[in-house]
């Protein structure tokens, strides 16, 4: 793997707000990078005369005219946030505070209470709660409603509920939620743990075939990916005959656990390139030797929800012959955002530059097609439930067609070996 002098970290942020943790600052996947770079207004230069005028002017009227008193210093950061976001659908500004989540939600782990929710038009309703965190102990159930955070009411104001719900480990919160199905309020005293989101889960399928989901890609990943196929190692001692890799609906995470996840399967070969204006935004990554099932088949399951990280593991393994992509077109988010702290403590988050899957091709705006297309929208994956494997196959309609074509890529390996050698395509 050859990475480039500055980390990149591609993010994933998606409709849901894991609480404690970070608000979803925009729909779809982001790539991002972090960059020390903080330039002076010197060095940035200087509004062109015209159009600095005209600022001045508009800001002037609204200052002066506008129905209500603005304060100046929210009036501006609307000024920038609008100027950055109208860029693109990726580039944004940070403010301090979204700064900090954006490092936070990358770790894999967070102080909090393990809940993830969404503002609804009827208030904050909670999507899920994390496996073994405090709020999945205490009897938190998705699909509750917050009514008030200690003691203060919360309605619909997502953005309070995440300020009152953040704080360290051991600090204890109070929660009042209502639920559909009675009539009284929960009380729940929670306290703060580190919570552990985990992007990966794993079982077999039927002897021989496992099963690997990953929902996002954070800087745990690939050590996560390594757990697990060594569990299911040890649950097929006769040997993994092909593995099903899901990547439905993950819209990306760190950019290079997505690489190291693309790795994971790959001996040699370009996994990534990105190509931009100045040279940090122009980098190559690289597959090392080793494959973590040992050449079995492989097959990956996407569809229109896979993006960013996922499109380049997804993309790899299709250029490079090593897998056999099923489902549905992908998402096509291709370019790099790269995370510039300011002066003032915020950041500016600016797509930097596209990247390319080993053949050469953008999938920006165009996704991957699969090897073999399914029609229609499809449905969400379905819920892992304990390790009751004949119940996703028969639940889940792409896991289905993904375990049948395992099946007759592991009983031909002379068509095994042909997609192993494919020629790229440029």
């Amino acid at each position: 793997m050859s990475p480039s002098p500055r980390a990149r970290t591609n993010l994933a942020l998606t409709f849901g707000v894991v609480l404690g943790v970070f608000a979803a600052l925009a729909s779809g996947a982001l790539a991002d990078r972090q960059s020390s770079l903080v330039r002076g207004p010197a060095e940035a230069g200087v509004l062109p005369g015209p159009e600095g005028r005209a600022f001045a002017e508009v800001y002037a009227r609204i200052k002066n005219e506008y129905v209500d008193d603005v304060d100046a210093h929210a009036l501006m950061e609307k000024a920038i946030r609008g100027m950055v976001a109208a860029l693109d659908p990726h580039s944004a500004y940070l403010d301090s505070d979204e700064l900090d989540q954006v490092r936070v939600s990358t770790m894999g782990s967070y102080p909090g209470v393990g809940i993830e929710v969404a503002g609804t038009a009827g208030g904050v309703r909670i999507l899920k709660t994390v496996e073994g965190s405090p709020a999945q102990q205490a009897g938190v159930l998705a699909g509750d409603q917050l009514v008030s955070i200690d003691g203060v009411d919360i309605g619909a104001d997502l953005g309070g509920a995440l300020a009152r719900l953040r704080g360290p480990s051991g600090s204890v919160i109070h929660l009042s939620i209502r639920r559909r199905t009675a009539p009284a309020t929960f009380e729940f005293a929670l306290r703060r743990a580190r919570v552990e989101v985990r992007s990966v889960a794993a079982q077999t399928l039927e002897p021989g075939y496992g099963y690997v989901r990953i929902s996002s890609f954070s800087e745990a990943t690939a050590d996560e990916l390594k757990v697990a196929v060594k569990n299911l190692k040890r649950d097929n001692p006769g040997g993994i005959r092909g593995l099903l890799l899901d990547l439905r609906n993950n819209p990306g995470g760190v950019l290079e656990s997505g690489v190291a996840v693309a790795d994971a399967f790959l001996d040699s070969g370009v996994i990534v390139t990105a190509d931009g204006r100045t040279p940090d935004a122009r980098f190559e990554m690289d597959a090392t030797p080793g494959d973590l099932i040992d050449g079995a088949p492989l097959v990956v399951l996407v569809n229109g929800g896979s993006a960013s990280a996922s499109e380049i593991v997804a993309g790899a393994l299709k250029d490079h012959g090593r897998a056999l992509l099923v489902g549905r077109r992908t998402y096509g988010k291709g370019s790099v955002q790269t995370v510039m702290p300011l002066a003032h403590g915020g950041a500016v988050k600016l797509t930097t530059s596209r990247y390319f899957t080993p053949s050469g091709a953008s999938i920006h705006g165009r996704g991957l097609l699969p090897d073999i297309t399914e029609e229609g929208p499809g449905s969400a994956p379905a819920d892992l439930v304990g390790t009751d494997a004949a119940s996703l196959v028969a639940r889940d309609a792409d896991v289905r067609l993904g375990l049948e074509t395992l099946r007759q890529r592991a009983n031909l390996p002379e068509v095994h070996a042909m997609l192993a050698v494919r020629a790229l395509v440029p």
